[in-house]
């Protein structure tokens, strides 16, 4: 398994954190520029990579005000999962860290590490960015 991770401190209650996370609707917002063709519910969504692959997630796990833990709904070119996962520090602090898992290979680790490790670092950084 490898991992791939970033955080950073939100200065908005964990409950709306949460909340904003908690609905793929929202995920949209977070998406680097290579993202097409995105369609969402509040459980599910589906989009494509630019000159890669389709994907399609849904919410496997929600554990309020604490984790939100997505996975692939079709078949993946890895196996994927994909967690938030939220602390609260007080003083309307939330600390949110990004998690992606995958089942990777030597060649893939190779294609796809990069890629996977800016996904979470401009996930993070956008959900500063609108959440503040």
């Amino acid at each position: 398994m490898t991992i791939f991770q970033n955080n950073v401190d939100i200065h908005k209650p964990i409950e709306a954190v949460y909340a904003f996370l908690a609905d793929m609707n929202n995920h949209e917002q977070l998406m680097p520029d290579n993202i097409d063709n995105w369609s969402s519910t509040e459980d599910e969504a589906r989009f494509t990579i630019k000159n890669m692959a389709k994907l399609a997630l849904k919410i496997s796990q929600r554990v309020a005000n604490k984790e939100i833990v997505c996975i692939p709904i079709d078949e993946a070119p890895f196996a994927l999962t994909l967690r938030w996962k939220l602390d609260d520090k007080g003083v309307e602090t939330t600390n949110a860290t990004f998690v992606i898992e995958a089942e990777l290979n030597m060649m893939m680790k190779m294609m796809a590490s990069s890629p996977l490790q800016k996904l979470a670092d401009h996930q993070v950084d956008t959900l500063k960015n609108i959440l503040g």
